[in-house]
């Protein structure tokens, strides 16, 4: 079936990247398969993480199919956009016809992108990993590819004000080498491998990141442990339990 609605929303993006001028480095995209299913697993750490990791995978000539929120679908504008584009609405009170549509896209031959960690993470740390990524990887027979994304959290995440201006903002994504799901590994232990992999990523990403604060106000996107500003994990979980 013909894509009439995902190759203008990626020309769109393309263009609003360069109005705001954003330096986007990504490495590794050569290792997300030229056909045949995959699982794409990311870090989450600002709204847009999605377009970036679907750009990632344009060297390849693949589009990624993203498991997303039941409610983003009925929005009135981006609702057509995400069905045009074959996204995966995920119910999380009945989720298991979400694992089954995406399982149907795996198999016949789609990349499907997953964030195990479910949300945004506020620390811009990796949170634990739900075992869907793995699951879905092992009932398919594809391979996991594991990504990092960062800077992404500097243009639109939760608690922070957008910034869609000519900003300049640099973004940075790494794609890492397939990651195997066999059947008879226990999920958990490949999850924990999976996160593993993309700590490691994520790391090499933050490295290679161009830019430091300019001054103490400019931390905030820097996680604590790096010497950011960016609440802990544990204060993160605390006010989410108030």
């Amino acid at each position: 079936m013909a894509e009439l609605v995902y190759p203008p929303v990626i020309g769109f993006a393309r263009t609003l990247f360069k109005v705001w001028d954003l330096k986007i480095d990504c490495q590794g995209s050569e290792n997300i398969p030229r056909s045949g299913g995959a699982v794409l697993v990311s870090n989450h750490i600002g709204y847009m993480d999605f377009v970036f990791n679907g750009l990632a995978a344009l060297p390849q000539k693949r589009l990624v199919r993203f498991m997303a929120k039941e409610s983003v679908f009925r929005h009135k504008v981006s609702g057509p956009l995400m069905r045009g584009m074959k996204h995966i609405p995920v119910d999380r009170k009945q989720g298991e016809a979400a694992y089954q549509h995406a399982l149907e896209s795996l198999r016949s031959g789609e990349v499907v992108g997953v964030f195990p960690e479910a949300t945004i993470s506020q620390s811009f740390t990796l949170k634990s990993f739900k075992s869907g990524a793995a699951r879905l990887a092992q009932d398919a027979g594809v391979p996991l590819i594991p990504m990092a994304v960062w800077g992404t959290q500097r243009i639109w995440t939760k608690g922070h004000p957008r910034n869609f201006k000519r900003s300049h903002i640099p973004v940075t994504v790494r794609v890492g080498e397939a990651i195997e799901a066999t059947r008879e590994e226990y999920a958990g232990a490949i999850t924990r491998r999976l996160r593993a992999r993309v700590q490691e990523l994520l790391e090499a990403a933050q490295r290679a990141y161009p830019v430091r604060p300019r001054s103490t106000d400019d931390t905030w996107w820097i996680p604590a442990h790096l010497g950011g500003t960016a609440p802990t994990p544990e204060a993160v979980k605390a006010a989410e339990s108030h």
